[in-house]
């Protein structure tokens, strides 16, 4: 009868064993990201028709990112955080303020950023020139592949920067 209790006992076993693995499994599938949330990681732009000191708004991760040409008269042009691209800087930054996350409209003609909301201010290579923000615009992890910027993924340039704290 022992002989006949023991392998009930192993059988049972064996069926809790596949329940827990089965039960992990289901978990994992459920933690991990549907397929259009990972698709959504990562956003190309082409720059290679960017004119200077014209803004365009590309969606990465449902934020806004600025994205700007900018040229070599601008009082930002030899800032740190800008991004070379060929012979070209570009400004590339998410579009939120650092002080509350409004939007900020650019000023073509003044080169800056201005903040609706409680008029902070910012240059083109989005450097704080007017609080309440307390930092500055926040640069996005981005990879340069010839005339195209990879939003979403580190590259050479963004680990550059990374290194010598320029992004958080």
């Amino acid at each position: 009868m022992s002989d006949r209790r023991d392998f009930m006992g192993k059988v049972l076993g064996a069926w809790a064993g596949l329940g827990a693995l089965g039960a992990l499994y289901a978990a994992k599938r459920t933690w991990d990201p549907l397929p259009s949330v990972k698709a959504a990681g990562k956003t190309v732009v082409d720059v290679s028709g960017a004119k200077e000191n014209e803004l365009h708004t590309e969606l990465w991760r449902g934020k806004p990112v600025f994205v700007m040409k900018v040229s070599p008269n601008d009082p930002a042009h030899k800032d740190k955080r800008l991004v070379q691209i060929g012979n070209d800087k570009f400004f590339v930054a998410i579009g939120l303020c650092t002080h509350l996350g409004c939007i900020p409209t650019y000023f073509p003609e003044k080169h800056k950023f201005i903040c609706p909301c409680h008029g902070g201010q910012f240059n083109s290579a989005g450097e704080v020139l007017k609080s309440p923000p307390p930092k500055p615009l926040v640069i996005p992890p981005f990879k340069v592949e010839g005339t195209k910027l990879v939003l979403g993924e580190e590259g050479e340039q963004y680990k550059k920067l990374k290194a010598a704290g320029v992004v958080a």
